[in-house]
């Protein structure tokens, strides 16, 4: 767009003088400013009104009547809303803006006030009557007006800090009174409402005496500021030079009068210290804080500090404490009803609940639920502090390794706050609130302490009775929490830390637990969560077990809720669809489709999801069993592990092939896996005549070993039965089965040790659909104590030696000669399904 495109209109400066004005003319309505007669001016025009108006003022004289508003935010301005007296101006130069805005050059010409509001559409049109501002040399009042007025706005000028000489220099070279008054008045830094009363007066002298009195105010007000800036500056000598800004503030509040809001905040704080209820040595602390308090500065940074530790200090409860429900039978309801199976764990908080009812109080208990992720762990110590009407509160403690992260950090430091415990018994609101530790395994240490070091006094009931947070730096009695803690793995929680708390594991559920959990508690929160509640929507319980099964591998139940809740989506999706199939958008209600007739009928219908509809909902299985994995294989074996999120099986595969004597292993295996494959190696060398093995047999050989999922780092010393087997049946050319699986630690002298995560490590093997499990004869105490179901379907053999696993893994293919498999074939236990 060229030069001659943006500007519409020029006027000359020829055709600026027009002796004659017309006296109906359209309205332009201004926001936020005045424009006197003389003025030149640039408008910025948007409203559709105001544009008409231009174009009718452009297709005629180019003059227009100029309004300010009384209220700048009105969009579409009447005339009420617009002062009656403003000025004619005439339009001299229009600009087009690239977003559809005007903007006009006006220059003001004479004063005038509207006299018939002739239209409002489709602008405003007004006739007006024109007050011209005359001056009469000969008029002896006017004169000395004027000479005052000269005098007052020169001394305006030399008080403002912000207007340049320049504005003095243009005013002394006007000769014309009415041209310094509307000068004078454009240049004063004040409200549209003072400025308007100047347009608002008709006749010269009146406007003059107006300007006086405008004057005289600002340079009253100016001096005044002046003043104050003075006693400010004096202040800053005497004290501190930072305090400028603030001090300034302090003594403009004085000169106005209004209430000290220093003091007003110092009663409202002394309030909150005696509603507190603060022991005697807390309070006397308090008071003595408080008093130096009132003799800090309001502006010192020590004021901060000092007024945010007793907001800390009393907002912490001390007293205030909720009535426990000690009912058993009650806190057991809730338990069931929040929670299937778990009979340990609740029969132990029952225990706890049934010894506070006789003694009435009972330290030394700190619970720690140790499982898998999803197991149910926080929703258990949320049921807990629900059954004794408790306020409950959440402190993670995955990843903290600053101990000032459990005990605060001291008040000399900047952005200093009390610690995790103090900022937990603020939320709950009282002293005997269930807090729950999550993740205490979780945590480490570095350069700037341990924060399971500062956990043992919180923990410790001889010591937790007087809790010092650096923060507070007062006593803090919480003898009174029951503090429940979580982790994954019971080993990693800090010795010192263990040894205070009761450890009671929660395992992995067997597949009719979740079956069920998902029945009682998932289905019905889902149903809520994604607006079905009033469906019949039903998932079957074969299509529940296929979910568990074939699209889950897991401890908990998370995945199974995630998979449950698709589901759920894809089938709120279909009702939506036929709901809506054949209306337009627009005749879709907007509130909610639930009005609709078809969604009402479809309410009606019922929604069943079998086991062979799972695949159309959640595609295809993601752990679908391949029975070719049972088969029998030629160094091959599967192992049992056991990590934070539960039990797993762990195949390992050797080959052997001719090239250097030397042990390959991969797989991304830590240390102690590694001794143990050298270990369960040296083991078969040195017994290689009872396996009918030449002595020379891996001569030239080079052995691999290899556990798959190397991206997956694999640890401990549990495999090594299952890597002396794989390695035995690679050297022979004989087949491991495919159905056993195994776990133990082998010995040089092929003794095989107990192992942890037996229950996790069984249920992993059902998973993955084996039919016998070696396990440690001495783990066999830890077998009888599992809880009902997790041995069914399963043969369980106990292997004290490496020679009573190999005829189990070996069957009829054992590298042992026939007698000495007769001699050596261990004792069975082999476990039935049983029904519950």
């Amino acid at each position: 767009m060229n030069h001659t495109d943006d500007v519409l209109t020029t006027i000359e400066e020829a055709d600026r003088r027009t002796p004659t004005v017309p006296n109906e003319l359209p309205v332009l309505a201004l926001r936020d400013i005045v424009i006197y007669p003389h003025m030149i001016f640039p408008v910025l025009i948007g409203r559709a009104s105001s544009l008409k108006a231009v174009a009718s003022a452009l297709d005629h004289d180019k003059f227009v009547m100029l309004l300010t508003q009384r209220d700048p935010t009105t969009d579409e301005p009447g005339f009420s809303d617009m002062y009656s007296h403003g000025t004619v101006a005439k339009i001299l130069q229009v600009l087009r803006l690239p977003n559809n805005l005007l903007k006009v050059l006006v220059e003001g010409m004479i004063p005038t006030r509207v006299s018939v509001e002739i239209s409002t559409e489709p602008f405003l049109k007004a006739k007006v009557i024109h007050v011209p501002s005359v001056f009469d040399a000969n008029d002896q009042q006017l004169n000395a007006l004027v000479r005052h007025a000269s005098e007052l706005f020169e001394e305006y000028v030399k008080e403002h800090r912000n207007l340049p000489p320049e504005v003095l220099g243009a005013f002394e070279n006007l000769d014309d009174p009415v041209r310094k008054l509307f000068y004078a008045a454009a240049n004063i830094q004040q409200k549209v409402e003072a400025k308007q009363k100047i347009l608002t007066q008709e006749g010269l002298t009146a406007q003059y005496i107006e300007l006086i009195q405008l004057l005289s105010s600002e340079i009253e007000l100016l001096r005044l500021e002046a003043e104050i800036d003075t006693k400010v500056q004096d202040q800053i000598q005497k004290s501190q030079r930072k305090y400028f800004i603030q001090e300034q503030i302090r003594a403009l509040q004085k000169e106005l009068g209004e209430d000290d809001e220093h003091g007003s905040e110092l009663s409202t704080l002394r309030e909150q210290i005696e509603q507190a209820e603060l022991p005697e040595q807390v309070h006397a602390r308090a008071m003595d804080e408080f008093e130096r308090l009132k003799r800090t500065p309001s502006m010192s940074p020590e004021f901060s500090v000092n007024r945010t530790w007793l907001e800390v200090l009393t907002a912490v409860p001390w007293k205030k404490r909720t009535a426990d429900d000690l009912n058993v039978q009650h806190v057991r309801s809730i338990l069931d009803d929040d929670h299937y199976d778990l009979e340990k764990p609740k029969d132990r908080i029952l225990e706890y609940i049934s010894v506070l009812n006789l003694v009435g109080s009972l330290r030394g208990q700190i619970l720690c639920f140790v499982g898998p992720p999803g197991v149910g762990k926080t929703s258990l110590a949320k049921s807990i502090a629900r059954g004794l009407g408790r306020n409950f509160v959440r402190i993670s403690l995955g990843g903290v390794r600053d101990e000032a992260e459990i005990r605060g950090h001291r008040r000399t430091y900047i952005g200093a706050m009390p610690g995790k415990i103090i900022q937990a018994m603020k939320r709950a609101g009282s002293v005997n609130p269930v807090i729950l530790l999550d993740e205490v395994d979780k945590m480490s240490m570095d350069f700037r302490g341990d924060p399971s070091s500062a956990l043992l006094e919180v923990l410790d009931p001889e010591q937790n009775s007087a809790f010092n947070d650096h923060y507070l730096e007062v006593d803090y009695d919480l003898s009174n929490v029951l503090f429940i803690a979580t982790a994954n793995v019971k080993y990693d929680i800090p010795a010192p830390l263990l040894d205070r708390l009761e450890v009671i594991e929660l395992s992995s559920y067997l597949e009719p637990d979740k079956v069920e959990i998902a029945k009682r508690h998932i289905m019905p929160k889902l149903l809520e969560r994604h607006g079905l509640a009033d469906f019949d929507v039903r998932v079957s319980d074969a299509a529940l077990l296929r979910i568990v099964r074939e699209y889950t591998r897991e401890s908990g139940v998370r995945n199974l809720e995630r998979e449950l809740a698709g589901i759920l989506r894809k089938v709120a999706q279909k009702i939506v669809s036929q709901a809506t199939t054949g209306i337009e958008g627009a005749d879709i209600p907007t509130d909610s489709i639930r009005s609709l007739p078809s969604f009402k009928k479809l309410r009606r219908r019922a929604w069943k999801i079998d086991a062979p509809q799972v695949e159309e909902y959640l595609k295809a299985p993601r752990f679908k069993e391949k029975s070719s994995e049972l088969h029998r294989k030629i160094g091959v074996a599967t192992g049992l592990a056991w990590t934070s999120v539960g039990g797993d099986t762990l195949p390992v595969e050797v080959t052997i092939m001719p090239g250097t004597e030397k042990l390959t292993l991969t797989g991304k295996l830590g240390e102690v896996m590694k001794e143990s494959a050298m270990a369960s190696l040296s083991y078969l060398r040195s017994n290689y005549a009872k396996y009918n093995l030449e002595p020379d047999v891996l001569k030239g050989k080079e052995i691999h070993v290899h556990l798959p999922e190397g991206a997956i780092p694999k640890d401990g010393p549990s495999a090594g039965i299952t890597m002396t087997l794989a390695l035995l049946s690679a050297i022979t050319g004989k087949p491991l089965r495919g159905d056993v699986a195994m776990t133990g630690e082998v010995t040089l002298r092929g003794q095989i040790l107990p192992i942890g995560g037996l229950s996790e490590k069984l249920l992993a093997a059902k998973r993955a659909g084996m039919k016998t499990v070696l396990v440690p004869g001495a783990n066999k105490a830890d077998v009888s104590e599992l809880r009902e179901g997790v041995t069914d379907g399963l043969d369980i053999v106990y292997v004290n030696k490496i020679d009573e696993a190999i005829p189990v893994a070996f069957d009829s293919e054992s590298p042992l000669p026939r007698k000495t498999i007769v001699a050596k074939l261990p004792a069975t236990t082999k476990t039935k399904h049983r029904k519950k």
